[in-house]
């Protein structure tokens, strides 16, 4: 079974692209919702998470607050990138396997291709992990001003949050494919089938 990594800058439209990819048929894991389901109440890592930064992040009816861990793991700080590690050494290995065990059921069930959405597969290095690497992208003050409708944040936030990523143009350096997505959506489903058209060549060959 092929694997294509699917990634790009936060608010760049990568969950846009998964569910154009879902409507043609391709089964997209979401590395996301896979991080949710890993710090549910009763799982191991939201106890190891409340151990390491502090009951205080337990909502009362047990599950994270996110918003609230977002904000000590928010930004370029030194302070904030020594918690985002910590934070990464719960989660990132049972992201990783979890993903893993979806992989090997598409597999066992003859999937021929399968996608990973994540937003910091190149800055853990998974991306190496799969068969193609699409990054999605968009200009800095479209993503800027994305976030900022998206959230609610204000320039300086938003920029904070944009920080603890890997520069966009990093990881198109990368890329096996770009999507493109500074337009409207029907700019943004000819970009993905140009981008999806070139994987399948270089999976083809």
């Amino acid at each position: 079974m092929y694997t294509v990594g699917l990634t790009g800058g936060i608010a760049c439209g990568k969950s846009t692209v998964a569910s154009l990819l879902r409507a043609r048929g391709i089964p997209v894991i979401d590395a996301d919702q896979v991080s949710r389901e890993i710090v549910s109440p009763g799982e191991p890592a939201l106890d190891e998470i409340a151990r390491s930064f502090g009951a205080h992040l337990l909502l009362p009816d047990g599950t994270l607050d996110r918003k609230a861990l977002g904000a000590l793991v928010m930004g370029d700080s030194a302070v904030a990138r020594e918690e985002r590690k910590k934070l990464e050494r719960i989660t990132h290995p049972r992201i990783f396997r979890r993903i893993g065990e979806q992989l090997q059921a598409h597999a066992a069930a003859a999937t021929p291709i399968a996608a990973v959405e994540a937003a910091i597969m190149v800055e853990s290095g998974n991306h190496k992990s799969y068969s193609a690497l699409l990054v999605v992208a968009c200009d800095s003050a479209v993503q800027l001003k994305r976030l900022m409708d998206r959230q609610g944040f204000d320039a300086e936030t938003a920029a904070a949050w944009v920080a603890t990523q890997m520069p966009i143009a990093e990881k198109v350096a990368l890329a096996d494919a770009v999507v493109h997505n500074n337009g409207s959506r029907e700019d943004l489903e000819l970009e993905v089938s140009r981008a999806w058209a070139k994987i399948e060549r270089k999976l083809a060959t």
